[in-house]
């Protein structure tokens, strides 16, 4: 089982595989320092490295495993269809099995008649969105908040809002985004709201066509903003002529115990963004909208204006098939309601009293445990990485690196969470 607390075997294999790695491999993708697990198999919640160590993997891999690692039906569809098509022409000779996903997908979408824009990762899906935006409103203006993570390409990077990622690339990014606070209160709201329509009402540095907001900040720590914000921002959003964006990437296909997170605020975008869970683990995302918003693109005209070559990837849209029956037959979206219950009041009981704890919050299986800084720099970074020498597997967030982020396959067993969770406790209360 793991989460044991033993201490990982290997060190030598690990050492060789990240030393073969940094001959090869820029320096500033993997963070060698401290030499990080290898990973060689996963199934369900359980990962394994080059040793054989075994983990239990409480952050889904990044979200993704919201279906557990190789789910036996995206395997299943993945499987089937590398038998017959491996690649097509997605957007000239388009293969079957795009049509099949995008009509599955679109029986879950929010709108009666539904469009979607494909592509390999969340980045592409936010891309996709801004431009629908600016050639649905003719505004080419953007109001994103603080805290916000977005991706990484040029036009998803303008839109994010943490300094390390912006600073080395600030000269390459347009100067058409402006930012309102992200609110983690009532009064707070209040203020983002009235900035986003001060924004929408003056029109500086461009007119505005899009609002673009995460349910619940992930990367920024598991940030969630009052009941009902995100349905005001649409209604605000909407009467200064912009749309409104959810960047639903980390918490669309059901991670907080809804379809969409937007939906717990009874709102309905006028573009989703979707990835990391939707493909069970294969690269695919999509950028969806009702038919009305999204048919400001023009028609094809056998060249078109925004597409790439693995665009409706065969055994993307294969395995993103078997994500959705996984959806519907495992109940996950129930299980991440009840299991993320569960998981807060524990989590919160556990840790009452805890010096070293500022907030444990979460929606679902979306959960943040906050620490306090004292002046340390990253002390979430800290706990995960006493985690990881205990068999657990959780991830850092917030810009100061200060919140435990918990985001677990909604398929681990009830027993296995509580295990995981009481080691965690454990670890953020002997932090220092």
């Amino acid at each position: 089982m793991p989460a044991d607390g033993k201490r990982p075997r290997g060190g030598g294999a690990r050492r060789r595989w990240a030393e073969r790695l940094a001959r090869v491999e820029s320096r500033n993708v993997t963070r060698l320092k401290g030499l990080p697990p290898f990973w060689t198999h996963a199934s369900g919640s359980e990962v394994r490295d080059e040793s054989g160590n075994s983990y239990l993997d409480l952050s889904g891999a990044f979200g993704v495993a919201f279906a557990g690692h190789r789910h036996p039906r995206v395997v299943k569809r993945i499987r089937e269809q590398a038998g017959r098509l491996v690649h097509g022409m997605g957007d000239v000779h388009p293969p079957a099995v795009k049509v099949e996903f995008l009509e599955a997908l679109a029986a879950r979408l929010p709108w009666p008649s539904s469009r979607t824009i494909l592509g390999l990762s969340g980045s592409d899906a936010v891309e996709a969105a801004l431009k629908t935006a600016c050639l649905a409103t003719g505004r080419p203006g953007v109001v994103a908040f603080e805290g916000s993570y977005h991706g990484l390409t040029l036009g998803a990077l303008a839109a994010t809002h943490r300094r390390h990622f912006r600073r080395p690339f600030t000269r390459r990014l347009a100067d058409h985004v402006r930012f309102a606070p992200f609110p983690d209160s009532l009064a707070g709201a209040r203020r983002a709201l009235d900035r986003v329509s001060d924004l929408l009402a003056g029109g500086a540095p461009v007119p505005f066509g899009a609002v673009i907001a995460e349910p619940v900040q992930g990367r920024g720590g598991v940030r969630i903003p009052p009941r009902g914000f995100l349905a005001e921002l649409g209604r605000r959003a909407r009467g200064g002529g912009a749309l409104l964006i959810a960047d639903e990437i980390f918490t669309g296909m059901g991670r907080t115990g809804a379809l969409f997170a937007s939906g717990h605020d009874g709102a309905v975008p006028d573009i989703i963004c979707l990835g990391k869970a939707l493909g069970g683990g294969m690269p695919l995302s999509a950028c969806c909208g009702p038919a009305a918003v999204m048919d400001a693109w023009p028609p094809s005209t056998g060249e078109a204006v925004h597409t790439s070559t693995f665009l409706g990837h065969p055994l993307g849209c294969a395995a993103g098939l078997g994500f959705i029956e996984a959806l519907d037959d495992d109940d996950l979206v129930g299980r991440a309601r009840r299991l993320g219950t569960r998981a807060l009041a524990f989590l919160r009981a556990a840790l009452h009293g805890c010096d070293n704890v500022v907030d444990v919050r979460g929606r679902g299986l979306m959960l943040g445990v906050e620490l306090r800084k004292d002046g340390r720099p990253g002390p979430a970074v800290e706990v995960a990485g006493r985690l990881l020498e205990r068999g657990l597997i959780v991830l850092p967030a917030g810009e100061a690196g200060e919140v435990v982020e918990l985001t677990p396959p909604a398929t681990l067993a009830s027993e296995e969470l509580e295990k995981g969770l009481a080691v965690l406790a454990a670890a953020v209360r002997s932090a220092r």
